[in-house]
């Protein structure tokens, strides 16, 4: 959904630590959309906070989503009910994330809302994909990798991601 503007709206979701830095390094590619910030440590707010006073731009829309891997079973569940509503509020036109999870559960069922979807996977995977990175390739619209190695440059069957560069 556009807002009053008619500007994209952005969901950049990723879980806390590495994911996140990437994330961030990535920032000025959404300058000018209705960006809406979604993570799993609340301390990540006053950051943006700061930033977004620094650059002279209005204090971005931010959740927090409970953290949680593939080994907590019901910490999964509480995660990806907290994003099913933040989607459903927010009505997102792209979603971008660098992992893990949390991303994946967003960009799985954004796509059944209509939006465009974006995987960047995190540089920590040189060897191969990310479990969640594997996971994302059925439902993102750009599915990325930061190592060219991954890559197939003649990837005509979509089997695995493109390389655009890295963000590190």
């Amino acid at each position: 959904m556009k807002d009053q503007k008619g500007s994209v709206r952005v969901l950049a979701i990723s879980s806390a630590g590495g994911h996140w830095v990437q994330l961030q390094r990535l920032r000025s590619a959404w300058d000018g959309c209705d960006i809406v910030y979604v993570t799993t440590k609340e301390g990540y707010r006053d950051d943006l906070v700061q930033d977004a006073l620094e650059r002279g731009q209005s204090e971005p829309r931010f959740y927090r989503v409970v953290d949680a891997n593939r080994w907590q079973k019901l910490r999964l569940i509480r995660q990806l009910f907290g994003i099913l509503l933040i989607l459903l509020k927010e009505r997102p036109d792209v979603i971008v994330s660098t992992g893990a999870a949390a991303g994946y559960f967003a960009l799985r069922f954004g796509k059944f809302l209509g939006a465009r979807t974006i995987w960047l996977d995190s540089i920590a995977n040189a060897e191969t994909m990310s479990l969640s990175g594997q996971k994302a390739q059925g439902c993102a619209d750009l599915w990325l990798t930061q190592w060219e190695h991954i890559a197939n440059p003649d990837n005509s069957n979509g089997d695995s991601p493109d390389y655009r560069g890295s963000v590190v």
